[in-house]
């Protein structure tokens, strides 16, 4: 899958909300998987200026077949993929990855196929209209990830994510948010090094 995930050697495991399933994890980590507003202005809010973005994939590639049916897109034509990694200081805290179609990024401007390093939630809370339409849960085993992700970051054990189905002036685009250990414990005294960014661009 190195066309079309840095993240990801195989796809992870989605499931609708249930609320039962989720009274056995930490409160914090539930804070995480419900937060309704922007991650960016969160995290902005813990770390202040140590946040920011490191770029890891930015290609036009076909989604993940779940991913264009969740869309209702058809999976051979090309979307902007678009993975990243949130951290603070060199500390990883979200591992994330957005699907963008081109209508999308036409009604929105253009403003979201040139992001760069600027979080994607500082764009597109900014839209008035912004809608929420979906949203599911997935609990990620190690394997799935891709070895480079692994030397990236190091994913040793299971972490939660979600994936959320936006729509701004009514055209979608799908967020899926990974949480790191350091997430629920934003004080780490020995950062890992981060590397270049590793961009591709097709």
């Amino acid at each position: 899958m190195p066309d079309k995930s840095f993240l990801f050697s195989r796809p992870p495991l989605w499931k609708s909300h249930e609320q039962s399933s989720q009274r056995q994890l930490p409160a914090d980590l539930q804070s995480w998987l419900n937060e309704t507003g922007s991650l960016t202005k969160r995290l902005r809010g813990i770390h202040g200026n140590r946040f920011g973005v490191k770029l890891l994939f930015h290609r036009w590639k076909p989604a993940l077949i779940d991913e264009c049916r969740l869309l209702g897109l058809q999976p051979c034509r090309y979307q902007l993929i678009r993975e990243v990694l949130l951290h603070a200081d060199g500390v990883p805290l979200v591992l994330a990855r957005t699907i963008l179609p081109e209508p999308t990024i036409e009604i929105a401007h253009r403003n979201l196929s040139h992001l760069g390093t600027r979080p994607l939630g500082e764009v597109i809370f900014a839209y008035p209209d912004l809608e929420r339409r979906q949203r599911q849960f997935s609990r990620a085993d190690s394997h799935i990830w891709s070895p480079g992700l692994q030397t990236e970051v190091g994913v040793d054990d299971a972490i939660w994510g979600r994936r959320t189905v936006y729509a701004i002036h009514g055209q979608p685009l799908l967020v899926a948010e990974f949480f790191l250990p350091a997430v629920l414990a934003p004080a780490v005294e020995h950062p890992p090094k981060i590397d270049k960014p590793f961009i591709q661009k097709s």
